[in-house]
């Protein structure tokens, strides 16, 4: 396969977002087909970034802490339905019993708690309220009274809980009797050969490989930062783009790598289960499963996929069983969804044109829809440019200036319709693009787009 337009449009993307490197690996055919390094992984020395680098792989981490939990449950050590304060010393909702399904699926009831956050601002400086919170005990001590905060009876209701995953990380040290991190090296990291993932700063800085995680700030600066060591079973895995190709081509190959059985066919797709509706979607039908989401809709075909993102590093996995394709990205700073990124990819590979998709005709249709906008004559000149999936348009005089947000309501190649709100009424701003020439009708003026 000729690689040129993934190259292209990755690179492409790294621009327009400010990533300073980034690695990525495509598989197919059972095997690391493709793998490379885009840009640097340490801007200061000129280092550049390659298959090898490591990075922070972020809340991937949690496909392998609800793989070592279902290792557990293949052992007979735990069951699923298990209560949570079976375990540990904690009560998580008041309206009914939390289970470890339900930290598995981040649907306890609770809403995030928001201690990752904090956590991570706090490390990086970022944030000048400081939170120690060095141990899972620690989380657990944060959490006292979270019980509190409970919006949903168990099972009702999906809310991203971190503070949940940790707590398995409790659970596995407590049913297995070893640390969670030693956990995993024994029964999922060495079976599989994976010398290069790391839960320490001890072992990172034995690595002679390991990217710089930046900061990018207001104005595009790119700021060298550390990175959050402490907390692992929620977010604290940093890997490669090799090591992490053989664990995705484990879960393609249902629990086994060149003879060594890690997990059973069963297992692995219990957690690729479908459990309950995610907020956020890109394909449109995804669920959250087992420390990953899946889409059973992506191109006729089950579609698996998580990401990652601990401030200074990014990462995302997504892979396709039935036709034995996946791709690992990771990167040294936030900027494009890599998520994104790895459906591109995987559509690409399956003979598609992925921008055909929702959210990537989103992207293309408000990208082309950027530029200046004058009305009759010239008299009225605003800007528009886009902001995630908004457009914002801009009236600026030489003392004032007007923001505006527009929400995107219908997204086609020839014709885009938005809103607003002005003192509390919905007001739509419609786009008619035709040959070239695009014209914004809004409130009481026409505008054409000028070059």
């Amino acid at each position: 396969m000729d690689y040129g337009e993934i190259e292209e449009y990755v690179l492409s993307r790294m621009r327009e977002t400010g990533i300073p490197g980034l690695s990525i690996g495509i598989i197919s055919g059972n095997e690391l087909s493709y793998a490379r390094g885009f840009g640097f992984r340490n801007i200061e020395r000129g280092l550049p970034a390659t298959p090898r680098t490591i990075y922070g792989i972020g809340s991937i981490t949690k496909s392998f802490t609800a793989l070592a939990i279902l290792k557990l449950v293949e052992e007979g050590k735990l069951d699923l339905q298990d209560p949570v304060d079976k375990y540990v010393p904690i009560k998580l909702n008041p309206t009914g019993v939390v289970t470890i399904h339900h930290l598995l699926t981040h649907s306890s009831g609770l809403p995030a708690l928001g201690y990752a956050e904090a956590y991570i601002n706090s490390v990086l400086g970022l944030e000048s309220k400081w939170l120690p919170l060095a141990t899972p005990e620690d989380v657990l001590t944060f959490m006292r009274s979270a019980a509190d905060w409970a919006v949903a009876k168990p099972g009702e209701r999906y809310f991203y809980l971190n503070e949940g995953y940790v707590i398995l990380g409790l659970i596995i040290k407590k049913v297995s009797g070893m640390l969670y991190e030693d956990f995993v090296r024994e029964r999922i990291l060495r079976p599989l050969g994976m010398g290069r993932t790391y839960f320490t700063a001890e072992e990172v800085l034995r690595d002679p490989e390991v990217a710089t995680g930046y900061i990018i700030d207001r104005e595009g600066r790119h700021i060298p930062s550390g990175f959050p060591f402490g907390i692992t079973s929620d977010g604290g895995i940093l890997s490669s783009v090799i090591d992490m190709s053989r664990y995705v081509l484990m879960l393609i190959n249902r629990g086994e790598l060149n003879g060594v059985k890690v997990l059973s066919r069963e297992s692995i797709e219990e957690a690729e289960g479908g459990y309950i509706d995610v907020p956020w979607k890109i394909i449109g039908d995804e669920k959250y499963g087992y420390g990953l989401i899946v889409s059973q809709g992506f191109y006729g075909r089950k579609l698996v996929e998580h990401s990652g993102n601990v401030g200074v590093y990014t990462a995302d996995i997504a892979y396709i069983p039935s036709d034995g394709v996946g791709v690992i990205i990771m990167a040294n700073a936030q900027g494009y969804s890599l998520s994104m990124m790895g459906i591109y990819v995987l559509g690409k590979l399956l003979g598609h044109e992925p921008s055909e998709l929702r959210p990537f005709m989103m992207e293309s249709i408000t990208r082309e829809l950027e530029g200046i906008y004058e009305a009759y004559g010239g008299t009225v000149r605003v800007s528009v440019r886009r902001q995630g999936n908004y457009l914002i348009m801009r009236s600026v005089t030489k003392y004032t200036e007007e923001t505006t947000i527009f929400v995107p309501e219908e997204m086609r190649r020839d014709y885009a319709r938005f809103y607003t709100l002005m003192n509390g009424a919905r007001i739509p701003a419609e786009f008619f693009m035709d040959g070239g020439k695009t014209v914004l009708i809004y409130e009481r003026f026409r505008f054409i787009k000028r070059e």
